[in-house]
């Protein structure tokens, strides 16, 4: 299963405009990604309503991954390992200026 490891680093965390961006990113990729955190089970990441209830708030280190059966048909291990480290860079420059 690809997992990648990043850091929100929106001052408001994932609500709001940061959270659109990252599910219409997310979406994009045609991926089931999963975004969990510490103390919480997982929830699909191409759902605004699901990320901005999970409190991912700013700072927080999440983990983003696509269950290998999900890959089935889908896209390659490398293009996924691709799409998740597009993710991650999206979600740890979201704070900058």
């Amino acid at each position: 299963m690809p997992v990648h490891k990043a850091v929100v680093s929106a001052a408001i965390g994932l609500h709001a405009r940061p959270a659109a961006e990252f599910v219409r990113a997310v979406t994009a990729t045609g991926l089931p990604v999963t975004i969990r955190k510490a103390g919480i089970q997982g929830v699909d990441a191409r759902s605004l309503l699901e990320v901005m209830t999970a409190d991912f708030a700013f700072g927080c280190e999440v983990e983003l991954s696509v269950a290998d059966d999900a890959l089935i048909g889908l896209k390659s291990i490398e293009d996924t390992e691709e799409a998740l480290l597009m993710l991650v860079t999206l979600l740890e420059s979201q704070g900058a200026a």
